[in-house]
């Protein structure tokens, strides 16, 4: 892929309204279809490791289809060096940004000592920010938490974002919740530890000539708008994959596209051609439709669509004709 020569997300007004980077959920195919339903979104990459990157497989995990644009990569590491050598790589392959991992809790990330882990070295975060942004001309990013552990003070969450920030970091993506790396499981810090909104529209107003962007339990329109009267934008997760029709709704509501939105059943459409260039490319239909399955979230007929695919998609030999029949329940 040829580098571009103007990020896509340098274009991009704010408020930025973005999917998280969610593990096991937003492949490639994932985000072909948001990108169907929304034109503005910023998308993110699963986490991906710098030493998966510079062990592995790095065409096969840097893949993805020019549409998805706006696109971030999503990093997790904690060597400059290795980190520097990633975002090349990342900016080579056309992404518009790359991001840096300070949130992931589970123990795995601990042990590669990256993740939330690194929210107690503000400093180790900064040299790896600086190496990154020297070796790349597209913008470096942080998506942190606003505590861990006992180090959960305010004050301590301030020194963090200002030494970053010194580093070269101008936009902060902050999950408004802290993270127990004992006694929680990475599902439970999703949902355990207490929200504080309140943390993260203080920032915004301590640091003002920063990019804040809120994550964390958004589910509606109404907690969307509310937000954005406080911060730069909103990045949503779970909510997405239970209904990613959302994302069409907040365009309209925020006037983010000047063309009208696809309706639910344009993008079914649209992504059957998706899934049949996929198919011949030996890509399983359940690995396409599992991201199908919650379209028509809140439409009549949507629970028998999503039985239906959930009961013929994983066949060996099933084909679009599974998609098309499932349609009938919604039209």
């Amino acid at each position: 892929m040829q580098n571009q020569q103007t990020s896509q997300v340098s274009k991009m007004q704010f408020p930025i309204i973005s999917v998280a980077p969610m593990m096991d959920y937003t492949d490639r195919h994932f985000r072909f279809l948001l990108r169907l339903i929304s034109k503005n979104t910023l998308l993110y990459t699963e986490m991906i490791t710098t030493g998966a990157l510079l062990h592995g497989d790095y065409q096969g995990l840097l893949a993805y289809h020019p549409a998805e644009h706006p696109l971030t990569l999503q990093l997790g590491g904690s060597h400059p060096d290795e980190l520097a050598q990633c975002a090349r790589m990342a900016e080579d392959f056309g992404y518009d940004e790359v991001n840096l991992n300070i949130g992931c809790p589970s123990s795995r990330v601990q042990e590669g000592r990256f993740g939330v882990c690194l929210l107690k070295e503000p400093q180790l975060v900064a040299e790896c920010v600086a190496a990154m942004q020297q070796a790349v001309s597209i913008p470096i990013t942080v998506k942190t938490r606003i505590g861990v552990d006992e180090i959960d003070s305010y004050e301590h969450l301030c020194h963090f974002i200002q030494q970053v920030s010194q580093a070269g970091c101008s936009r902060f993506i902050i999950h408004a919740r802290k993270a127990w790396l004992k006694g929680l499981s990475p599902k439970d810090n999703r949902t355990i530890p207490p929200l504080r909104y309140d943390v993260v529209y203080q920032l915004k107003r301590d640091f003002p000539k920063l990019k804040i962007i809120l994550n964390g339990g958004i589910q509606t329109l109404q907690q969307i708008t509310s937000a954005l009267e406080h911060v730069d934008g909103v990045m949503l997760g779970r909510s997405i994959c239970q209904h990613p029709y959302l994302l069409a709704e907040i365009d309209d509501l925020l006037k983010l596209s000047s063309t009208p939105s696809l309706s639910r059943v344009e993008v079914v459409e649209y992504f059957l051609e998706y899934i049949q260039k996929q198919l011949m490319q030996k890509i399983r239909l359940n690995s396409l439709s599992r991201h199908l399955l919650n379209i028509f979230h809140g439409v009549r007929g949507a629970n028998a669509w999503r039985r239906y695919l959930s009961e013929h998609a994983h066949k060996t030999e099933a084909g679009i004709e599974v998609v098309q029949s499932a349609l009938k329940f919604i039209l």
